[in-house]
């Protein structure tokens, strides 16, 4: 039997300061079935922003938001929910509270988790916050997808550890630069996949619309899952 294909979208969305509607276009246009969000509504009235974004893109939220501080998991209406859960990195005293999204979904006859997260920008920080989520990573059985904005590149420390054993959607990417999305200069923003998911196409995708929606350009990829 063949594989399952799904679409995954990976975004920081800069806490939707930018061109909403260009956000909204874009997401709508590219039409994942799951969107692995940063930097979304995480303070007052999340569950409301939250819900109102993934009605923006046509789709419904699946995990996240306040629990994981800013890090939401939309899906599709073709991406069924099976189990959510949440964690929060250990906080370092004057620095920004973080944490990790997750969810156990399936897609006709393929079965799959998702997580996301946002690292620090401080690199003293950072790795710790990798090793934390790595471990949650780790405990997953089954096919993994790992979307994120890691603020440093595929020669850090943290990157490197997030992406052991998994495979790098946009290895074969060559330029595959993420940030700032006007004029990108260091690529932030990855997806990991575990080795069992096949990686079928990969785009960072740099348009007018992706710059006016974002700080971030979006990281795109398309997968087959292995069916049941």
């Amino acid at each position: 039997m063949s594989g399952v294909p799904l679409r995954v979208l990976s975004y920081n969305v800069h806490g939707l300061r930018d061109d909403r509607a260009a956000l909204t276009d874009l997401v709508r246009e590219l039409a994942p079935d799951v969107v692995v969000v940063q930097e979304a509504p995480r303070r007052w009235r999340w569950r409301h922003k939250c819900a109102a974004l993934a009605d923006d893109f046509g789709m419904v939220v699946g995990a996240g938001g306040l629990p994981s501080l800013g890090n939401l998991l939309l899906v599709s209406l073709r991406v069924r929910v099976h189990e959510t859960w949440c964690l929060r990195y250990p906080l370092t005293p004057g620095r920004h509270l973080r944490g990790a999204a997750f969810a156990r979904c399936s897609v006709r006859n393929g079965q799959f988790t998702v997580s996301g997260s946002h690292l620090a920008t401080d690199p003293a920080e950072r790795p710790d916050q990798a090793a934390v989520w790595k471990e949650a990573l780790s405990a997953v059985e089954g096919p993994l997808i790992a979307g994120g904005d890691l603020n440093e590149g595929p020669g850090g420390g943290a990157w490197r550890t997030v992406a052991d054993g998994m495979v790098d959607t946009g290895a074969r990417g060559g330029a595959a630069l993420t940030f700032p999305a006007t004029l990108p200069r260091q690529r932030l923003d990855a997806l990991f996949v575990s080795p069992e998911i096949e990686v079928v196409r990969y785009q960072v995708v740099d348009s007018d619309a992706a710059r006016r929606a974002s700080d971030h350009l979006p990281v795109l990829a398309d997968l087959t899952l292995p069916s049941d």
